[in-house]
């Protein structure tokens, strides 16, 4: 086990990359179809996007150390996009425009792109052809998708989380894995020597065997070269 979680690459993930088309077709919807001036719902609009976003970065960057953070800012993102929603559900009431329901016939057709499509290179040829009607249904199918897809990662998250703990149980875990090792070595190395002295025993014996059957020559003192020299 690493105490530090692998990062979670969040651009090949489907509900980030449809964060990223939120952001841009909203910041092209308000300057298509909301005042220029004096309607605070263009600037919440637009930040909700980013947060939705932007939220999703932060949380799983943070997430390699902490659960807690990740969890948090995925929440965060997640009720960014509901805000989101509820946004482009209020446009379409205040201006008496249809809300694409499963009865619309063009429900289906919607419902199919925004499931097969999450990059903007899919979007955006779209977004200045497309009217305020389509372009804010599409954008309440893609929240509703986003939504349902960080729900689901979260649970899946929370589950970790219960089995596998946060970076204070990883730091432990890897401490105690370490210490297991080291003990490990230490139990080795305490075998292999009690071999050793064993072998060294019994090749001991056996060199005074010899030398007492008269195999081996007896010891003689070491002499120094003084000694030599006289």
């Amino acid at each position: 086990m690493e105490v530090l979680k692998k990062q979670t690459k969040w651009e090949d993930l489907y509900f980030y990359q449809k964060t990223v088309v939120l952001y841009q077709m909203t910041v092209v919807f308000c300057r298509r179809f909301l005042p220029k001036y004096g309607d605070r719902t263009v600037d919440q609009m637009v930040q909700a996007a980013r947060s939705g976003k932007q939220n999703i970065v932060e949380g799983f960057a943070d997430g390699v150390t902490s659960t807690e953070l990740e969890l948090k800012l995925l929440n965060v993102a997640r009720a960014s996009i509901k805000e989101l929603k509820e946004d482009y559900i209020d446009y379409l009431r205040s201006h008496g425009l249809a809300l694409w329901d499963v009865k619309h016939p063009r429900y289906d057709g919607l419902l199919k792109f925004c499931r097969s499509h999450n990059t903007l290179e899919d979007y955006e040829p779209h977004f200045d052809r497309w009217s305020d009607e389509e372009m804010a249904n599409c954008a309440n199918s893609l929240c509703h998708m986003v939504d349902k897809m960080l729900s689901s990662h979260l649970a899946a998250k929370a589950e970790d989380f219960k089995e596998n703990g946060g970076i204070k149980e990883r730091m432990t875990a890897v401490r105690l894995g370490r210490r297991q090792t080291q003990n490990e070595e230490i139990a080795a190395l305490k075998r292999e020597n009690e071999s050793l002295r064993r072998e060294n025993s019994a090749l001991k014996a056996e060199v005074a065997r010899l030398r007492s059957a008269g195999r081996l020559p007896p010891v003689r003192a070491l002499r120094t070269d003084a000694e030599d020299m006289v």
